[in-house]
């Protein structure tokens, strides 16, 4: 299959985008239709991913629970000794929860909870998510644990004497880090292209069976989240769905854009900021202009 190549104007606009904000930016955006058509920037090289994890552990999950292996309705109770730090859902709770397997994940995918997404990577295990992506040639993706691996990582990384104080030193202008604390290596990471791979392969039910790619796509479609890839999008005739991550200074977002005219485009974005403060909305925002840019780009090479 022959490369569709839009022309490198939009990638430097979108790397002039990138310097404006304050980020260094990775890209991979796709005519779902077409993968040959697309427009890259750094996108097969890899990066901490955050939450973004959980987009391979859920489709992992949905091949299991094809093959009966998981099912989705177990029940299981977490008590709060379980908990894993984040700033949504679970972990804010101070009563033991039950709740299913299939919940769990809408929880991970919905408001990025990172209990829910734990939990779910420990009853898939590592080999499930290993397998699915070599077979959907994520050769670029390593998810060697979730969030409390990677905080626990950064605690010794950062050589700090607590959570807090690690969150602290990362979220400080003046502190120098150590080279380690933003290595793909440690943690779990992934590639602009992986990722682009895995959603064209949920958004064209090859990732897993029918139904279960069909719940997939519902879950990516009601992120909480609105902020990054979306703001690009502003329409009501636009459906974008997607997964948020974040670690430090870096702001992530993978999803997918459905325009009106039917045409559908995997858009991932990574973005790290020059600094590290914990607000930075235009490091969020501009993962929606590079997206929208780049979606532009494609709609215009298609119609010549």
């Amino acid at each position: 299959m022959s490369t569709v190549r839009p022309g490198r104007g939009v990638e430097r606009a979108i790397r002039a985008m990138f310097a404006d904000a304050g980020v260094r930016g990775w890209l991979h955006v796709a005519d779902v239709h077409r993968p040959s058509a697309h427009v890259a920037i750094d996108a097969d090289e890899p990066a901490p991913v955050g939450s973004l994890y959980k987009v391979p552990v859920m489709a992992a999950f949905c091949r299991l629970a094809d093959d009966g292996t998981i099912d989705p309705h177990r029940r299981v109770t977490l008590d709060p000794a379980d908990h894993v730090p984040g700033p949504t859902g679970i972990s804010l709770l101070q009563d033991p929860v039950s709740i299913s397997l299939r919940d769990l994940v809408a929880l991970m995918m919905t408001i990025s909870d990172n209990t829910a997404g734990d939990t779910v990577l420990r009853h898939v295990g590592a080999a499930a998510v290993e397998g699915l992506c070599r077979d959907l040639g994520m050769s670029g993706t390593r998810i060697p644990g979730g969030a409390a691996r990677t905080l626990a990582q950064m605690v010794v990384e950062t050589e700090a004497a607590s959570l807090d104080d690690a969150v602290a030193r990362i979220s400080d202008n003046d502190a120098a880090l150590p080279s380690g604390v933003y290595s793909p290596r440690s943690k779990a990471s992934s590639t602009p292209a992986d990722l682009a791979r895995l959603l064209r392969a949920i958004w064209t039910g090859e990732a897993a069976s029918a139904e279960r790619c069909a719940f997939m796509r519902d879950v990516m479609g009601r992120q909480a989240w609105g902020h990054r890839l979306a703001s690009g999008f502003p329409h009501d005739d636009v459906t974008v769905s997607g997964k948020t991550g974040t670690f430090g200074a870096m702001r992530h977002e993978a999803g997918v854009v459905e325009l009106a005219d039917g045409s559908t485009y995997t858009a991932v974005v990574f973005t790290h900021a020059a600094r590290a403060d914990r607000r930075l909305p235009r490091a969020d925002a501009v993962i929606g202009m590079a997206a929208r840019a780049a979606v532009e780009e494609l709609r215009a090479s298609r119609d010549t």
